[in-house]
């Protein structure tokens, strides 16, 4: 999906105001429908998943992610076990805002994001640190990506 230069910081705060009045129970039905519209993992890198490449190792969750650049837009190719849904729908929302945008606008998104989506109740501790480090993961892929180009 391709976005205009700008537009992740208008994109999350669409995405932030869906969750904002739900129910805690609700929460996590919106992430499961996101969970559901996370595209599969092109195959070059299922072998490298399979070979263990980029698990975020944080997350208790396997997740595994993939941060590149293409023609200067960042670009997200992810995994998550199927058993993890609401991680998996998390991955989901940052691959919708995040994929075709410019570095410097993911760089810029605040380190926030998993509070104001209000996740807190209906994940509770341990989960928020994961999808934080996942948030974390996007931000240092997005630098090393950068520095290779």
């Amino acid at each position: 999906m391709d976005m205009q230069a700008g537009n992740v910081a208008g994109r999350l705060d669409e995405i932030v105001e869906e969750f904002a009045d739900l129910e805690p129970r609700e929460r996590l039905e919106l992430l499961l429908d996101f969970a559901e519209n996370l595209p599969l993992l092109p195959p070059h890198y299922q072998a490298l998943r399979d070979a263990g490449e980029n698990r975020v190792h944080e997350c208790q969750t396997p997740v595994y992610m993939w941060v590149v650049l293409d023609d200067g837009r960042v670009q997200i190719h992810a995994d998550v076990a199927e058993e993890a849904p609401t991680v998996k729908g998390f991955v989901a929302i940052l691959v919708e805002a995040f994929c075709g945008a410019a570095p410097g606008d993911v760089l810029s998104v605040k380190s926030n994001l998993v509070s104001r989506l209000g996740l807190m109740d209906a994940l509770g501790m341990v989960r928020m640190r994961g999808l934080n480090a996942i948030v974390s993961r996007v931000r240092s892929g997005v630098e090393s990506a950068l520095a290779r180009s």
